[in-house]
């Protein structure tokens, strides 16, 4: 297979707006109006929604773009998306013909790995936006439904992207306000959880339409013209922030290596090598020194690697403001075809994300190298993902629960690490213990941070959590740990943090490890032990203060043991 070398860049529509004739509080009244609409669609979407994958847990993301496909806002919620909606949008209006054929009303459903970045289930829809019966953009909403048909709800072990799910390569879901009726019953008719997911797609449509309205709203009080000049000013002040932030970093090319666990089918470690050169005020992230695309299913699509590029980035220099186009165009990203970083179909992609995350913490590494002070600590690089599903024997109805588990992130410059999500999910949460207990059949008999799993040092890594299930019912099981074989390193003589472990417990007394696995039955009465893991430490352990250690000690963050063998001044 050809390995040709591919480069991506947001693209600057060239413009003659004099910053003088723009009034600068007008726009940044529009930028906030903008923000506010995305979060309108992000409400609707959650009120409206009948999986807590989406109310609970965020696993979504909602953007406006305008005619050009350029970000315009979008909200918190699952920041690996951000990046990604655009190549959804631009492939779903090629799928049903282009611009000519979008009407007023219309949705387009699309969910092609290789246009959207992610897996099937991960669906997005569109809706073009018209005022004065002008289109000038476009919202869309990109989700996770339950389950859309594959070889089972959740998988890491699929060959080729058939075996991932139904694939819906640009179709109108609605067409000028109506529904296309075969289309839903095809939905319905694939997935084993029809009722749910045909709820959270009608959601979907119920968020694109509140967001279309706001957008709309906006446009026509301050005019199309006035709109979309002052829309330039935002990308400019955008793409301004991200370049001066770099001009603090010399020029100079900066490697570091990372390390897959395997692809799911076989047991092989997967290394591969990022680069990030600044060049004067541009930033290239280099993802062709990568293996070859995986015959398991952790090949990541180019749309989530450019998006885990921008995600490393705009996180460092974004200023803390919500990303819009202008802040990725600095940002030039580089593949190599047939690569598990650009794959060609029908390579797998299930667990897409996987390597994508892995990346991040690649780039803050190569970073870290010369700039120590930029960048926290390895995390645990995962966010230990568990599905489960299976029949309740109370109700004799199908059930499905899914969630992304915190763990420990790196310590920094600025002080501990914490204890969150993954930076790739950073908006996203876990359901609570109280709404899976109340929905599902087991329980969750113990919630903690884990004793000693930090990595010491003048800042400590954040802890990995202990999750402890109990299942009341016959359950069958996907997870998708990664970096289970490396632990997180630490930064400027700081500690490694412990790796995420997974480990069952059948009635019999028997006992199974667990990492990557798809489809393994947990009979009822089985525990299922899950140990998140825990950040890198930050600087030499023999400078952190004496009162940090005695918290820790106190708070039962860390054992006595523990204390002497990193923290010997408090002794």
């Amino acid at each position: 297979m050809k390995q040709e070398i591919h480069t991506y860049t947001a693209v600057a529509k060239k413009t003659n707006i004099k910053l003088d004739n723009i009034d600068p509080i007008k726009t940044e009244i529009i930028r906030n109006a903008l923000n506010s609409a995305a979060n309108q669609m992000k409400q609707a979407l959650c009120r409206t929604a009948f999986s807590p994958i989406i109310y609970e847990v965020l696993d979504f993301a909602s953007a406006i773009y305008d005619k050009d496909i350029r970000l315009l806002s979008q909200a918190p919620s699952l920041p690996l998306f951000m990046g990604t909606l655009n190549f959804c949008v631009e492939e779903a209006v090629k799928g049903i013909g282009g611009v000519d054929n979008l009407f007023e009303g219309d949705i387009i459903i699309y969910n092609n790995p290789y246009g959207t970045g992610a897996h099937q289930p991960d669906v997005a829809l569109v809706m073009p936006v018209f005022c004065n019966d002008q289109l000038i953009g476009y919202t869309a909403i990109k989700a996770h439904w339950l389950d859309i048909g594959a070889k089972d709800p959740y998988c890491s072990d699929t060959v080729d992207y058939f075996q991932e799910g139904l694939i819906f390569p640009g179709v109108k879901l609605f067409e000028k306000g109506k529904p296309v009726d075969s289309i839903h019953r095809i939905i319905a008719a694939n997935s084993r959880l029809p009722e749910s997911v045909s709820g959270d797609m009608r959601a979907q449509c119920v968020g694109l339409n509140s967001g279309a309205k706001a957008f709309k709203a906006i446009v026509d009080k301050y005019g199309i013209k006035d709109f979309f000049d002052c829309v330039e000013i935002i990308f400019n002040h955008g793409e301004s922030v991200v370049k001066n932030y770099f001009k603090n970093i010399p020029n100079g090319k900066y490697t570091a290596q990372g390390m897959m666990d395997n692809d799911g089918i076989t047991n092989d470690s997967i290394p591969f090598n990022i680069s990030i050169e600044v060049k004067n005020d541009e930033i290239i992230i280099d993802y062709s020194d990568v293996a070859n695309q995986q015959q398991g299913p952790v090949n990541c699509p180019l749309p989530s690697t450019v998006s885990a590029a921008r995600i490393a980035i705009s996180m460092l220099a974004g200023g803390g403001e919500s990303p819009t186009e202008g802040h990725f165009r600095p940002i030039k990203v580089i593949t190599k075809k047939n690569t598990i970083f650009n794959p060609s179909p029908p390579a797998p992609c299930f667990l897409y994300g996987w390597p994508a995350m892995q990346s991040i913490e690649v780039i803050y590494k190569a970073i870290g190298k010369v700039f120590p002070k930029l960048v926290p600590a390895d995390s645990s690089g995962d966010i230990c993902s568990m599905v489960f599903w299976g029949e309740n024997s109370k109700t004799n109805e199908p059930w499905a629960d899914g969630s992304p588990y915190p763990s420990g992130q790196g310590g920094s410059d600025i002080g501990d690490g914490s204890t969150v999500l993954h930076i790739a999910e950073s908006a996203t949460r876990f359901s609570s213990t109280e709404v899976r207990e109340t929905m599902y059949p087991y329980i969750l008999n113990k919630v903690e941070f884990a004793q000693d799993s930090c990595g010491a040092g003048k800042h400590r890594g954040g802890m990995g959590i202990d999750f402890y299930f109990e299942f009341l019912d016959d359950t069958y099981l996907t997870a998708t740990l990664e970096k289970t074989k490396t632990n997180p390193q630490g930064l400027l003589d700081g500690k490694e943090g412990a790796a995420n472990k997974c480990f069952a417990v059948f009635p019999n007394g028997s006992e199974n490890t667990i990492g990557k696995v798809t489809r393994l039955f947990l009979p009822k009465g089985t525990n299922l032990k899950l140990k998140t893991g825990g950040g890198g430490g930050y600087g030499h352990s023999e400078h952190r203060t004496i009162q940090l250690i005695h918290d820790d000690i106190q708070n039962e963050l860390i054992s006595e043991e523990f204390s002497k063998k990193y923290y010997p001044q408090y002794h």
